[in-house]
């Protein structure tokens, strides 16, 4: 009998007052009754995420930006990204995946996020022309794409609790150093990156993990899972 739990590593700064974070241990429950993808996850702080996740077999860099450490939450999708393992960020986890790959594969070593006070670099991620705390739009999906395999369509609609998204200055360098931006809203903002070539590595400015009423995963949730469970088949 096939025994094997994936430990996933869900960073970011467990909070009663951030609703992402209340749902997510019901999506979990959800996800081991009715998918039968069981996970043991474990709640990393951003200021322990450097060096935490390791040996962890799916990382997920969830919602709450600012995160008490961008060093942290910077290091733990570093982490991800070079080691291939299984990486889901969603909104602030989006922000700082593309923090992280600017900085450490498109060679912009100031790169900084707008949202934090001490940020005195380029802006990467800048406030965004319309708050989408609240907001629920569609987003277009990229023929091809890991997002697409994994939603089926053309077209999704999605749920938001940010202000800050990447500054379009950045796209092409981004795109130049391997990053597809694989889903954007209806005026071409970016809302989906992927990195081809690894396992598993999608982030979305949406929040997947608001979906419905919790009692079934989204889509990309559930994909997440099944990569982390893949995992067994590439370290056993």
């Amino acid at each position: 009998m096939d025994t094997f739990t994936p430990r996933i590593a869900l960073v970011g700064d467990r909070s009663p007052n951030v609703r992402a974070h209340v749902r997510i241990p019901t999506l979990l429950a959800a996800l081991a009754e009715r998918d039968r993808l069981v996970l043991d996850a474990y709640w990393i702080p951003t200021e322990e995420a450097d060096g935490a996740v390791d040996g962890f077999d799916a990382i997920w860099l969830v919602p709450g930006s600012p995160y008490r450490s961008l060093a942290g939450a910077v290091a733990a999708a570093r982490t991800a990204r070079e080691r291939n393992i299984p990486f889901l960020g969603t909104c602030g986890g989006f922000q700082h995946a593309l923090l992280e790959y600017a900085r450490n594969v498109c060679g912009l070593a100031s790169a900084d996020h707008a949202e934090y006070p001490s940020a005195t670099g380029d802006p990467l991620i800048t406030p965004l022309a319309c708050s989408l705390v609240g907001h629920e739009g569609v987003v277009r999906v990229a023929d091809g794409s890991l997002a697409r395999r994994i939603l089926g369509a053309e077209h999704t609609v999605e749920r938001y609790h940010c202000s800050y998204g990447l500054s379009q200055a950045f796209l092409d360098v981004l795109r130049e150093h391997g990053m597809r931006f694989s889903g954007a809203d209806e005026n071409g903002e970016v809302r989906i990156a992927e990195l081809p070539g690894h396992p598993f590595h999608l982030a979305t400015l949406f929040q997947p993990e608001l979906a419905g009423d919790g009692s079934r995963a989204h889509p990309i949730i559930r994909a997440f899972a099944a990569a982390a469970h893949a995992t067994r088949t590439v370290t056993a």
